[in-house]
């Protein structure tokens, strides 16, 4: 068998930005659950068996305890934050297996969930469907791999290595120096992404390199200055590299078995009726009772 994960906050965000604007019968803004529940069905149209699917239910997880500047729900269109919960429940409606976030983010549990699915002989594959950096760090040779669903690319571990410079194991690192705009930490002054992966491809971790650049067995352009940044702030750094670092301990499933798709529960019809939706509706049955479900 082969497992979906899906990161369906970033699914929110993208079909918030792609689709028009659709209002259900009680006025509210749902074209991006829509959008998102349209794709999740024709991911299960075109054969998908075992899906999951993480949300942040608050944007808002431990790490801003950690790092003050991490990001909020500050700025987020409130149309679009308003869809949070409404698209839990619809897939949870349509009988997809969903992780709520409050705690932890939506990529702790997508990370959680692959490494526990690599874990069962029977999985072929595991495929973390989202183009999120962050999740790089999961990917597993081809057992554990990428997918962005957007453009269609698959990326293994030499996949992560072509577009980052360096393999999985090392993105938290390289994260810690470049820095992440989009989750609130800067990484470290002057450090880019050549340089980063110059120098992680050699050392692989933070605390392998060293403060002196004279002992670097590599030639990178300013190497200088970036030893003395890094020499001053290697706290930060390794601070940083929390931040990016996914954890996997977050209760997710006990088997891959909980994963299998059986069909929509009682509650969806009421759901496409509220989105206005019936077509949906019909798709799920008629492809449950395909299935034998």
């Amino acid at each position: 068998m082969n497992v979906f994960l899906l990161d369906g906050t970033y699914e929110l965000f993208r079909h918030f930005y792609a689709v028009p604007s659709v209002r259900d019968v009680g006025g509210r803004e749902v074209g991006a659950v829509r959008g998102v529940l349209g794709s999740v069905l024709a991911m299960l149209e075109h054969g998908v068996t075992h899906l999951g699917a993480a949300t942040d239910h608050v944007i808002e997880s431990f790490r801003n305890d950690l790092w003050p500047g991490y990001k909020t729900s500050e700025g987020i269109d409130p149309a679009l934050l308003a869809q949070f919960h409404p698209l839990e429940d619809t897939l949870e409606a349509l009988g997809v297996v969903v992780w709520r976030m409050v705690e932890f983010e939506a990529d702790d549990a997508l990370a959680s969930a692959a490494s526990r699915a690599a874990t069962d002989a029977r999985v072929e594959q595991v495929f973390i469907c989202t183009p999120d950096k962050d999740l790089a760090q999961s990917v597993r040779d081809q057992r554990v791999v990428q997918f962005d669903r957007r453009a269609g690319e698959v990326r293994d571990e030499a996949g992560i290595r072509a577009r980052f410079g360096v393999g999985p194991a090392s993105i938290p690192d390289y994260l810690a120096l470049v820095g992440d705009a989009s989750d609130g930490y800067p990484g470290l002054s002057g450090w880019g992404a050549k340089s980063a992966s110059t120098v992680l491809a050699r050392y692989i971790h933070l605390e392998a390199i060293p403060d002196e650049v004279r002992t670097w067995e590599i030639s990178v352009r300013g190497a200088p200055k970036l030893a003395a940044t890094l020499a001053r702030h290697r706290d930060d750094a390794y601070l940083f590299r929390d931040l990016a670092t996914l954890r996997i301990t977050v209760p997710v499933f006990a088997s891959v078995d909980e994963l299998r798709w059986t069909g929509p529960r009682s509650t969806f019809f009421d759901v496409c009726s509220r989105l206005g939706a019936p077509g949906y509706f019909k798709r799920a049955r008629e492809l449950a009772a395909a299935r034998g479900g």
